[in-house]
């Protein structure tokens, strides 16, 4: 990468951004924008569109109509296929453009950023472009005379309402598999990282995607997005972020039209290492990595490090080791490790955190306030907390910032019940070199992704979802067409 290139492009002027419905770009019915700070210093980036229920209501009907009139589900499998191909081409061609106006609205290190969001975009589009035409109906075991088909047919209109942390590649998750099965998509970015998305909504366009397709509207969500839960006309509606704003559109679901939500909600993952991991200072460099990077920002991120008790004191001060030779700062340099965090108000509810943990017993093993305040950024150093009790609130509710909560245990059945005592089951971690035990921790831990002796890292291939209330349904693998899909059975006497 060009550091003379992510500062040429970093130094550019960002346009009014506009809502995009019908292969068009217009302002708010009403006329008003929002402005968008950037977390890097805390100035006016540009202004995007604020907008109203109008505005909802027409991207929606405009994907009902694009939806009815089969110019996208329509088209052949391999016409299909070409035209998302080509959209991961343009992204890949427009990668840095992308990433580093991302990083600028969002606060991720541009080293991460490059990778997580444009990288991961393109390669997701291109998986389930090629699924299109490898995805098969079914034929029935029936009795003779009778022959029972299942068609899987898209399911119309699909609402879509992206975080802020990684809008591309989350966006992807579910953008790719919606528009693969045929179907037409609204998109919500969210308010604090709309420019990228917006960005990746034109290049479909230019792709060839048809208008109406894909359909794009910025503004709150308490206006926007619950108009979009509340339509009448959205068949699908799929949400990542807080667990409040997800149980808001289950209501509204139950209001409107009893369309099916799928929901990828909030985590207090366990990262739980062992005194025999096979490699200790490993183990401490990704534990450290696994809760640091983006700023701690991460859905998946291990929050919670379980540590084994025979080996608690010198682990935790190779992770703080870890932690306070990474650096933080400008997430626009290469060499930086820990970017912004994404809102002024974000790092404030970090801070808040972190003085609870300690009038509720915790210690600051390093870390703890924010940093280069000078710049007027949204910065924070990396900070460990100890002595977490399993009920304190650290160790029960999400943060999203770079905070680390540890406690000790003091044997795999004291594991399993530490790592088990939450609310939340979205991913987890287990260092061990015993592969029974892996195995046993495997089964024991309730969570939809766990990982071995690393952390973080699944591909495309495989999917990603949560139990308990992180949430249902799952991004990522085959697996995710079925939320775009429906079932329909022909039962024909021969």
């Amino acid at each position: 990468m060009d550091q003379a290139a992510i500062d040429a492009l970093g130094n550019l002027t960002v346009p009014a951004q506009r809502h995009i419905i019908n292969g068009q770009t217009v302002a708010a019915s009403d006329g008003q924008d929002m402005e968008v700070l950037s977390p890097l210093n805390g100035q006016r980036l540009t202004t995007v569109a604020k907008g109203t229920k109008a505005d909802m209501d027409a991207a929606v009907a405009a994907a009902r109509a694009a939806f009815e009139d089969r110019r996208w589900a329509g088209q052949t499998p391999a016409a299909r296929k070409n035209i998302l191909l080509k959209w991961a081409e343009l992204i890949d061609t427009h990668a840095l453009e992308l990433a580093v106006l991302g990083v600028r609205d969002n606060g991720t290190e541009i080293s991460m950023a490059l990778k997580a969001e444009p990288g991961s975009a393109a390669a997701t589009i291109r998986y389930y472009a090629e699924a299109i035409d490898k995805h098969y109906g079914e034929i029935a075991p029936t009795q003779d005379g009778f022959l029972g088909l299942i068609h899987k047919e898209p399911v119309g209109v699909v609402g879509a309402i992206i975080p802020w942390n990684f809008p591309l590649m989350i966006g992807a998750w579910k953008l790719a598999p919606a528009l693969a099965m045929g179907n037409s998509v609204v998109l919500k970015p969210a308010e604090t990282a709309s420019l990228s998305l917006m960005r990746l909504v034109e290049l479909a366009h230019e792709a060839g995607l048809p208008p109406g397709v894909l359909n794009a509207v910025t503004g709150e969500g308490p206006v926007v997005g619950e108009a979009m839960a509340l339509s009448m006309d959205v068949d699908v509606l799929v949400f990542t972020g807080s667990g409040g704003t997800g149980r808001r559109l289950l209501t509204y679901a139950a209001q409107s039209n009893l369309k099916r939500v799928y929901l990828e909600l909030g985590g207090k993952s366990p990262n739980i290492v062992f005194a025999d991991a096979p490699d200790l200072q490993e183990a401490a460099k990704v534990a450290a990595f696994g809760i640091f990077r983006n700023a701690g920002q991460v859905c998946v991120a291990g929050s919670r490090l379980l540590v084994e008790a025979a080996i608690h004191d010198d682990f935790v001060a190779e992770v703080a080791r870890v932690a306070e030779a990474m650096k933080v700062g400008n997430p626009l340099d290469l060499s930086t490790e820990i970017g912004a965090v994404n809102s002024e108000n974000q790092l404030r509810q970090n801070l808040q955190f972190v003085t609870t943990a300690v009038e509720e017993g915790g210690t600051i093993a390093t870390g703890g306030g924010q940093v280069l305040q000078e710049t007027g950024g949204y910065f924070m150093a990396p900070t460990i907390i100890t002595d977490v009790a399993p009920k304190a609130t650290l160790a029960q509710q999400e943060v999203f910032g770079p905070v680390l909560a540890v406690t000790p245990f003091n044997d795999e059945a004291d594991a399993i019940r530490l790592a088990n005592d939450s609310i939340y089951g979205l991913a987890g971690g287990v260092w061990t070199a015993n592969l029974s035990r892996a195995h046993r921790m495997i089964g024991a831990v309730r969570t939809g992704v766990i990982h071995v002796n690393t952390y973080g890292g699944p591909d495309v291939t495989v999917p990603l979802g949560g139990v308990g209330q992180s949430g249902n349904g799952h991004d990522k693998s085959l697996h995710a067409l079925e939320k775009y899909t429906n079932l329909k059975t022909a039962w024909i006497k021969l």
